[in-house]
């Protein structure tokens, strides 16, 4: 499975099976949590064979159950962080998707389990990706008029349109989609967060996830981020 196929493919998925995962399938997850941790100077973990973190039977946004795998994305506070937690953490959740496995984000109702956790000095747990074998596939979002999300400069190339439908794709807290991306120059791309209501709103995290999917659906080599 390709990653433009495994956006599609992939839902957020709540209830999860028995099934544990494969040995082979474990070891490509570390690897890639290697990569990425040597990347971007994070602190993500796997959790296996955990089931307490999510079983305090704290009344739960979507309620979670049977989870027993999860990655735990650590690293130190701020925003520039948030966002690298969303950009390398839906790396993961794709690769994820690509081996048949499912996940879903989780903010705040979870348990920090201090045995599988390994934190240094300065370090907190920003969220977790629930992973495992799902009693379904999830359900899709509802997609908004990828108009709305978008400001561009003249013509707007097919590169541009194709991420935008990747971005739109993306798993944000709440599905609120609190973005927005501007095409300049023809390939100069930025993208920013928008104002939310919410207490604890994950702009930043979404932002991470969203620019991953427009990477992946844009491709890398049509245009630059602009800061």
């Amino acid at each position: 499975m390709e990653l433009i196929e495994a956006i599609k493919a992939r839902h957020a998925v709540r209830k999860y099976t028995d099934k544990p995962i494969e040995t082979e399938k474990i070891a490509v997850l570390r690897s890639k949590i290697d990569t990425l941790n040597k990347e971007s100077g994070l602190h993500i973990q796997l959790a296996l064979n955990e089931p307490k973190a999510f079983s305090s039977g704290i009344l739960k946004y979507g309620a979670i159950s049977g989870v027993k795998n999860y990655f735990v994305m650590v690293g130190k506070k701020g925003k520039e962080v948030e966002e690298k937690i969303g950009y390398y953490g839906e790396q993961l959740v794709l690769l994820a998707q690509t081996m048949g496995l499912n996940t879903c984000w989780v903010g705040l109702t979870f348990k920090e389990i201090d045995e599988v956790i390994s934190l240094a000095e300065g370090e907190i747990v920003h969220c977790v990706i629930a992973l495992g074998y799902g009693v379904d596939g999830g359900r899709p979002h509802p997609l908004k008029p990828v108009e709305k999300f978008y400001e561009a400069d003249g013509e707007v190339p097919a590169w541009f349109k194709a991420g935008m439908e990747a971005a739109m794709m993306a798993p944000t807290a709440v599905n609120q989609q609190k973005f927005k991306f501007f095409l300049k120059d023809g390939n100069k791309v930025k993208a920013e967060t928008l104002f939310s209501l919410a207490g604890k709103s994950y702009v930043y995290y979404d932002l991470g996830i969203v620019k991953y999917h427009f990477e992946v659906g844009a491709g890398v080599e049509n245009f630059e981020w602009e800061l």
